[in-house]
């Protein structure tokens, strides 16, 4: 016997599935082996970006099995999806970098317009590489729909001569080798082990950070980022995520109910305290923007500046995301915040209760080994902090986990490359002076296009031991591995006539960690006669395809490098057509 048939009178899917004209929408749905009940049901969108380009999506395909059969369970209709993600791991070092950022564009595009096309009640999104996540969750926001996250997962740490390893071990290898430090087999040994499995880079680069970002702002199950991808208790994370996004759908919570300002600065502060990428810096307002939220770089930096740093990570701690997992991981961390007042704890997540609920749940405690007692943080400021000054007017970024204060103070001469391939070429040459900032510009959204990182070269310099001896800006972007006295977002950036455009070598930089300054000695009468004389944007080689309609639509990285107005000008909500 049929059950009562779901009133769709105010869902979507009604469109391909209820009554005597959607008879031929119908008849597609019966050749992929639906019945009456399941047309019927609210249909929900499970979008993975699953791909065999990198671990961190090898294993997306097999949760969103997992995923369906939660949505089965709650009685509801799953319709699984796939979009595309960049792997910034395999990107990186040459021009396919380009494409990482605009990869989180086309992925919240892409999404966007199946849901839009197919009309899907709600959805559960799965992504397991940096960019996808926020992608994801800037489509869920977008459409506003009820919307559960799921993260893919960490991978394990790769294990060499008694240590845990990673991928920026492997990185920063490579300038040991370079200077002769490594020898080519311990550099192919170490190749070998350091990633063991399927996940996402273990430590608290851009991918964990904004997994830790999707629970923090409530649009994940708690403690659902956790668990490393092979473990199998994804799956069941994954059932339960089927099962929420079903219950948010009865009860009317969408995506914009969840993500709020105070939602937004709850996911700072997670960020700030993890010593998280500075990548956040650039997704959380984009995911503002997509809330109609003003919520740009200043107001993510002021956060930062305030909230202590008490979770040893790599890049500048110890430890990576499984020893965060078994440690507790976000809500044991949540629960260290609200202890300093430092949580909004009337925020609404994907269970349906509040954050301040779900922290009443939790029974751990930190355990001082890797979350550290908000009392006794590792730095009384954050992970990140933001710089501003006649360098930067729009602000820059830079991460100081694991920084001593001493090292987040540097006063030198610019030496100026035109592009990322330049200055790589520089550090292996060892054709640069210990004391020296160097610049990197024209990698910015619009000028690259597309915002690289600088992982290749900074990495090479902390593997010729030149980390703290010379600092790094650029108005591209950092890796979340990325360590040392590394500037990036300076804005506005070259492309855009920034004063970092208009820099020479010699001309003498200050930076500023701890005052928040970034400056250069120039008075603005002379910033102002170089902006006269400057000959306008580089050209790229980029004329045609979508890194150039990229370069045409991309706004600033203070407002977070997003390509269209946003929810302030948007006219309807998706779920109410």
């Amino acid at each position: 016997m049929l059950k009562k048939p779901t009133d769709k009178t105010n869902m979507p899917s009604r469109h391909v599935t209820e009554g005597p004209s959607r008879a031929p929408h119908r008849s597609y749905f019966y050749a992929m082996g639906l019945g009456d009940e399941e047309i019927h049901q609210p249909f929900v969108g499970v979008a993975t970006c699953w791909n065999e380009a990198a671990p961190c999506n090898i294993s997306l395909n097999r949760q969103a099995q997992a995923v369906k059969l939660g949505v089965k369970q709650g009685n509801g209709t799953p319709r699984e999806f796939t979009t595309i993600t960049v792997t910034d791991g395999i990107a990186m070092g040459h021009e396919g970098m380009r494409s990482s950022l605009a990869s989180r564009e086309a992925i919240a595009d892409t999404v966007e317009l199946t849901m839009r096309g197919h009309c899907y009640d709600a959805i559960v999104g799965l992504a397991g590489c940096d960019k996808s996540l926020p992608g994801m969750m800037m489509a869920m926001i977008r459409l506003n729909t009820p919307s559960v996250f799921i993260y893919g997962g960490s991978i394990l740490p790769g294990r060499l001569n008694g240590k845990d390893v990673t991928v920026q071990d492997v990185f920063e290898a490579v300038g040991e080798h370079q200077a002769g430090n490594m020898s080519d087999e311990a550099l192919r040994t170490l190749e070998r082990v350091a990633c063991p499995s399927a996940g996402a880079c273990g430590g608290q680069f851009t991918a964990n950070t904004m997994a830790c970002v999707s629970e923090a702002i409530g649009l994940a199950l708690p403690n659902s980022a956790g668990a490393p991808a092979p473990y199998e208790s994804r799956d069941h994370y994954s059932i339960a995520s089927g099962q929420a996004v079903m219950n948010l759908l009865e009860k009317n919570i969408r995506a914009r109910d969840i993500v709020t300002l105070e939602s937004l600065q709850n996911a700072a502060r997670v960020v700030a305290c993890t010593g998280g990428s500075t990548n956040a810096g650039l997704h959380l307002p984009a995911m503002a923007h997509e809330a109609g939220i003003d919520f740009d770089l200043d107001d993510v930096c002021e956060i930062f500046r305030d909230t202590p740093y008490f979770v040893d990570l790599k890049p500048g701690g110890q430890y990576v995301a499984k020893d965060l997992y078994e440690a507790g991981g976000v809500p044991v961390i949540m629960k260290e915040l609200r202890k300093a007042g430092l949580i909004n704890e009337d925020c609404m997540t994907a269970t349906g209760y509040s954050i301040g609920e779900e922290i009443d749940r939790v029974e751990l405690e930190a355990d001082g080994k890797v979350i550290y007692s908000i009392g006794e943080p590792l730095s009384k400021t954050g992970g990140v902090v933001g710089l501003k000054g006649n360098l930067a007017p729009e602000g820059a970024i830079v991460k100081v986990a694991g920084m001593s204060s001493q090292h987040q103070m540097f006063t030198g001469p610019a030496r100026v490359f035109e592009c990322e391939e330049d200055a790589f070429d520089a550090v292996q040459k060892r054709e640069y002076e210990e004391g020296e900032v160097l610049v990197i510009r024209n990698e910015g959204p619009a000028g690259g296009p597309g915002m690289r990182e600088m992982l290749a070269t900074t990495a090479a310099l902390s593997g010729q031991g030149m980390g703290k001896k010379v600092a790094l800006i650029t108005d591209g972007r950092f890796s979340g591995a990325t360590r040392g006295f590394c500037v990036g977002h300076v804005g506005p950036e070259a492309a855009h006539g920034g004063p970092i455009a208009l820099l020479k070598n010699g001309d003498v930089i200050t930076l500023n960690a701890i005052s928040g300054e970034i400056s250069v000695d120039l008075t603005d009468d002379e910033l102002a006669e170089r902006k006269a004389n400057w000959k306008g944007p580089r050209d790229t080689i980029y004329a045609s395809g979508a890194l150039w309609k990229y370069s045409q639509l991309v706004g600033s990285a203070k407002f977070g490098a997003c390509t269209h107005p946003g929810a302030k000008k948007e006219q309807h909500i998706y779920m109410d057509l």
